[in-house]
């Protein structure tokens, strides 16, 4: 007599993330993040992202009919070549220990897969280096890195463990710090003028920077209030501060970064300007690190994949690079092929 087949250890289904908020919850806690804050992240990026529900993920096992693991893609805007894309970001992979090996977390990615062909038009995540053989075999492609750049202010701290005696790098510093803001400084006399200010909201200017600059012929995120609002305004995870560059009169709005402090450092986690997908100007970086240096921050740091021509600015103003993660894709679209990606750290969930 044949036997049956074994039934499946495990099963995924389709969450709703307003009816199993409490699910997801039971699942993250102590495995996802820290937890005084899940509830808080699910509320905001679950249940009010601007761009609809996200794509929602479960893990049950079939024994038990406990839930053990989840996984999402969050809605995103986005633009290519003129056309809008709905977009997923990878995020929150959470699996029960008891639970954690490659089955469950191929079946929850493979869930995401087939939700997605019917929802976005691309899905795009940042995952550990260590499971990009993994997301290759799933049919991901890997045309970028997300890289992270970042710039000196002041150099005591690290002159420190570079100089023969620790007393030297206080005084070293002040006069290294001192030759490169003369040296920043003289190019910015030799620039356009303009106006730097601090801001703690978006600015409805930024739809209107948006709306008239070029977007270019590659994939990139809509950057206008509306997601920057719910992107930095509303997160719960962290404080963004916006710097603001504007004509000398501050009427008309040049560009903009979205700022978070960490220590001393600044990140810029976001920017656009009214140069668009051709790239800041270097004046613009240079207006950035002068509002960084008088704020007292001791170096300043951006995440970027892109073109060239969004990267020369930040290497003319002495960025360099300090690191890069692996961004992967997924089209829907017969079409979808385009290597040139602009991103930021924005573009992730947190």
């Amino acid at each position: 007599m044949n036997q049956a087949p074994p039934s499946p250890q495990y099963l995924v289904r389709t969450g709703d993330p307003l009816r199993d908020r409490d699910t997801v919850l039971s699942i993250w806690w102590g495995n996802l993040g820290r937890t005084d804050r899940i509830a808080a992240k699910y509320d905001w990026f679950y249940l009010a992202g601007p761009h609809g529900p996200p794509l929602l993920q479960l893990l049950q096992e079939t024994r038990s009919g406990q839930w053990v693991g989840t996984a999402c893609a969050g809605r995103r805007r986005m633009r290519h070549r003129g056309r809008d894309l709905g977009a997923g970001v990878l995020v929150d992979l959470a699996v029960l220990p008891e639970h954690r090996s490659l089955g469950p977390a191929l079946m929850l990615q493979q869930g995401l897969i087939d939700a997605g062909k019917e929802q976005v038009d691309v899905l795009y995540g940042f995952p550990n280096p260590k499971a990009a053989a993994v997301f290759k075999r799933m049919g991901y492609q890997h045309p970028t890195d997300l890289v992270r750049y970042a710039r000196v202010l002041r150099h005591a701290r690290y002159l420190r463990t570079r100089l023969p005696a620790a007393w030297l790098a206080s005084p070293a510093g002040w006069l290294l710090d001192l030759a490169v803001a003369c040296r920043d400084g003289w190019r910015r006399w030799h620039g356009p003028r303009l106006r730097s200010e601090w801001g703690n909201r978006v600015d409805p200017r930024m739809d209107a920077l948006w709306s008239a600059s070029s977007q270019g012929d590659g994939v990139l995120a809509v950057r206008d209030s509306l997601h920057a609002k719910w992107r930095f305004d509303d997160s719960p995870l962290a404080t963004t501060r916006y710097l603001w560059i504007t004509s000398p009169d501050g009427k008309e709005l040049k560009a903009w970064f979205a700022v978070q402090v960490e220590d001393s450092a600044l990140h810029v986690r976001d920017f656009w300007s009214d140069n668009g997908a051709h790239g800041l100007p270097q004046a613009y970086v240079l207006a950035l690190l002068a509002a960084a240096r008088a704020a007292g921050h001791g170096s300043v740091s951006v995440e970027i994949t892109g073109p060239e021509c969004q990267l020369q600015a930040w290497r003319e103003s002495g960025f360099s690079e300090r690191g890069r993660r692996p961004v992967f894709v997924r089209w829907n679209l017969a079409n979808g092929t385009e290597p040139i990606w602009f991103l930021t750290s924005a573009d992730e969930d947190e």
